[in-house]
C-alpha cells in the first residue's frame, strides 16, 4: 500500500500507550499492516510497531530471513502480532546491540530475557502462541516495547554502549 514516514525519537506519540485492537479483519486493519510491512522492508527493518508510523494501536510486525542491519542474525519468521502479551521464560538476561527506525544510526547495548512465550492474535482475530529465544525474543520484546511508549535507549544500563553506529563499529 504504502511506505510511511517513521516517527523519530523525540516525538511524544513514541511515549504513549497503544490502545488495544477491538475489530479484527476489518479493512482499515489490513491496510495498517500492509503499510507496517512496507515500510519495514523499505527501511530494512527486522520489525516495526504501529506507533513508530503515528497509529496508537497494538499492532506490531517482525520477521525476514536475511536482514542487512542485522547480517549475523538467524531468520526470524514473519508475523503480525496484535494485543501481545509476554511471559518471560527464566531469568537469563543477554546483552545485545539494539538498534530502531525511531532512532536512525544508533546502536546501543541492551538486556533482554533470552527466553519468552508470546500470545496475541492474527488479524482475523484468532489467538496464537509462540516460544521463541535469543535474536527472535529480542526482536518480540523491543517491539512490544514501543506499545508501551518505550524506547530501547530506556533499557540501556551503560551509555558508553551506547552510539553512532560507525563509532561503535570503530572501536
Amino acid at each position: 500500500m504504502a511506505v510511511r514516514s517513521i516517527l523519530r525519537m523525540g516525538d511524544p506519540r513514541l511515549l504513549a500507550r497503544s490502545l488495544p485492537v477491538e475489530q479484527f479483519g476489518t479493512v482499515a486493519l489490513h491496510a495498517l499492516i500492509e503499510d507496517l510491512f512496507d515500510t519495514m522492508h523499505a527501511h530494512d527493518g527486522a520489525g516495526i510497531a504501529a506507533p513508530q508510523i503515528g497509529v496508537q494501536l497494538q499492532v506490531v510486525i517482525f520477521g525476514f530471513e536475511r536482514n542487512l542491519r542485522y547480517p549475523e542474525a538467524p531468520p526470524v519468521p514473519e508475523t503480525v502480532l496484535i494485543n501481545p502479551t509476554i511471559e518471560v521464560l527464566g531469568e537469563r538476561l543477554e546483552d545485545g546491540y539494539e538498534g530502531c527506525l525511531s532512532v536512525p544510526g544508533m546502536r546501543g547495548l541492551v538486556p533482554r530475557y533470552h527466553a519468552i512465550r508470546y500470545s496475541g492474535y492474527t488479524p482475523e482475530g484468532n489467538r496464537f502462541e509462540r516460544t521463541a529465544d535469543g535474536f527472535h525474543a529480542r526482536v518480540v520484546q523491543h517491539e512490544c516495547d514501543h506499545l508501551a511508549g518505550v524506547l530501547y535507549p530506556k533499557r540501556i544500563r551503560d551509555l558508553a554502549r551506547f552510539g553512532f553506529i560507525e563509532e561503535l563499529s570503530a572501536s
